[in-house]
């Protein structure tokens, strides 16, 4: 999965809090000065074509939808993080995040727990 710019995240981000939607409403959630018409139909397009959104069409006018969700995408790019800078190495992600003091040895016990628990928060 392509990762998004931050661009295309933002209308993603849009997409997935208000559902489907024509260009003319997703241009509505803008404040001014909003982005020009054809600057985001070109975006969503874009969107489309790298396998983010579909389209219904209703005569000469297309409702995008999302058909990646956001937490399929948050999945994707952690994989891509852990791959370009862990080397691919999970362990070493978490290792990382302990040295680094972002994640506390009880906190990393309480997690082990959990997942031989079988349960997740």
């Amino acid at each position: 999965m392509k990762k998004l710019t931050n661009k295309e995240k933002e209308i993603m981000e849009l997409f997935w809090e208000k559902g489907p939607m024509f260009v003319k409403e997703l241009q509505a959630l803008y404040p001014e000065p909003q982005p020009h018409f054809n600057t985001l139909s070109t975006m969503v397009r874009t969107l489309e074509k790298n396998g983010y959104l579909d389209h219904k069409a209703y005569g000469n006018s297309f409702q995008y939808f999302p058909i990646v969700s956001e937490k399929e995408y948050g999945k994707s790019s952690m994989a891509g993080i852990i791959q370009n800078y862990f080397d691919n190495s999970y362990l070493s992600a978490v290792s990382a995040f302990v040295k680094e003091e972002k994640i506390s040895v009880d906190e990393l016990k309480q997690l082990i727990e959990q997942i031989e628990k079988g349960t997740e928060d």
